[in-house]
């Protein structure tokens, strides 16, 4: 039985600047938990707005992102669009199972996550 990987390194396409003008582009994303996709619902942004729902899974996934010591929906929404999409891709990758229902990812696709170039797609619970 092989070793399933639970967090992934990306680098941003842009990368996420802060107050000081640090450039944050090398992060951590672990896989979701059924409380990451189900707790947010209950929360009154994502009742008054859907599209919310994405930016708190974000950040409560993203565990890393260059030196800054905390995630949160602040930075998640204040990154550019096209890293915003690229975390929202990477999500629905490495959160997808296979038929078997195990982790379909070895050490070769976790390293390249990082280096995807591949279209925006929103994050979706539905699994088919």
């Amino acid at each position: 039985m092989g070793v399933i990987s639970t967090e992934f390194e990306f680098t941003l396409p842009v990368g996420y600047r802060d107050g000081d003008g640090t450039l944050h582009r090398d992060g951590v994303m672990r896989l979701a938990t059924a409380g990451d996709e189900i707790l947010p619902l209950k929360d009154h942004r994502v009742q008054a707005n859907p599209s919310y729902l994405a930016i708190i899974v974000l950040s409560r996934v993203v565990v890393k992102l260059g030196t800054l010591e905390m995630i949160n929906t602040r930075i998640i929404e204040d990154l550019f669009s096209a890293d915003f999409n690229f975390l929202q891709q990477l999500y629905n990758r490495i959160n997808q199972a296979d038929e078997s229902g195990a982790q379909a990812f070895s050490e070769e696709a976790a390293e390249s996550l990082g280096k995807s170039a591949a279209g925006p797609h929103p994050i979706s619970f539905m699994r088919k």
